[in-house]
């Protein structure tokens, strides 16, 4: 990540780079962040299938550890596991660290939800940060008995309608997981964000690509967000040799790179790498 340091202005430009670093963290957090319209009829008309082999869809507990880059250099690590609680109920926890010069931002979201006809049911939803700037720590609790979301840092229940599709910042990524292993071609996600405002995140696939990670060559299939305008990019990629795993992904704004998260090691049942 690039910073300008000057003789003359310092507390400008190490204001500029806490800035550009909390921006950098929070985006990793969440893998995507911002508001996604939902695809409208002409726009889903105009999205060739791709075609898919479809899989049986199942949940198998992994470890997946990431390296977070910009300009092909590392500037932190992150790792995602999911864990079976019981019979229908996981946890999926990720973690993150980043270090620039003396900066750093240290974070962890969890998300506890059930499983029912491959439709993913958040319970709760944590996230802690600390590091350079201000601490954050909140909690959001899916109460589908009494139809209602609980936000830690609001003093009454979201004014929201109550859906069965809901998801939060963490468990909507394991739902696209599961619905492009389903051979799936077009998404679009409520979410409740870490303000407890609605949001609607959409994705699309848009191919098959060969990719070079640290562990080797893969064959994915790559996703993008559906944004209103061409200013901001993201692309994921879904390994089907590694369950579906996510194991590469791209941000950029006007045509320049952010940051990418790359796979650099993953475990299973079946797979160790």
């Amino acid at each position: 990540m690039q910073f300008l340091i000057t003789k003359s202005y310092p507390h400008k430009a190490l204001k500029t780079q806490n800035k550009k670093l909390c921006a950098l963290a929070l985006s990793i957090g969440a893998l995507f962040f911002s508001v996604f319209p939902t695809l409208t009829a002409a726009q889903e008309s105009e999205i060739a299938e791709v075609p898919i082999e479809s899989s049986p869809i199942d949940l198998t507990p992994y470890t997946a550890e990431y390296n977070v880059l910009r300009k092909g250099k590392i500037h932190g690590k992150a790792t995602r596991e999911l864990e079976k609680v019981d019979e229908n109920t996981y946890l999926v926890r990720y973690t993150s660290n980043i270090k620039w010069m003396i900066f750093s931002d240290d974070r962890k979201e969890e998300t506890t939800f059930t499983l029912n006809n491959d439709q993913v049911h958040p319970e709760t939803y944590l996230m802690e940060r600390v590091g350079t700037g201000p601490d954050k720590s909140y909690n959001v609790v899916f109460d589908k008995n009494k139809k209602s979301i609980v936000h830690s840092e609001k003093e009454y229940p979201l004014t929201v309608e109550w859906r069965d599709d809901w998801q939060d910042l963490l468990s909507y990524q394991t739902q696209l997981r599961l619905d492009i292993k389903a051979g799936k071609t077009q998404f679009s996600y409520p979410i409740i964000d870490k303000d407890g405002d609605e949001r609607n995140y959409a994705f699309e696939v848009i191919g098959t690509e060969t990719i070079t990670l640290p562990i080797g060559n893969f064959e994915t299939i790559k996703v993008k967000r559906v944004y209103d305008n061409d200013k901001r990019q993201v692309f994921v990629w879904f390994a089907p040799s590694l369950d579906y795993m996510l194991v590469q992904l791209f941000k950029g704004k006007d045509g320049v790179e952010q940051f990418q998260i790359q796979l650099k090691s993953f475990n299973n049942s079946e797979i160790s790498l």
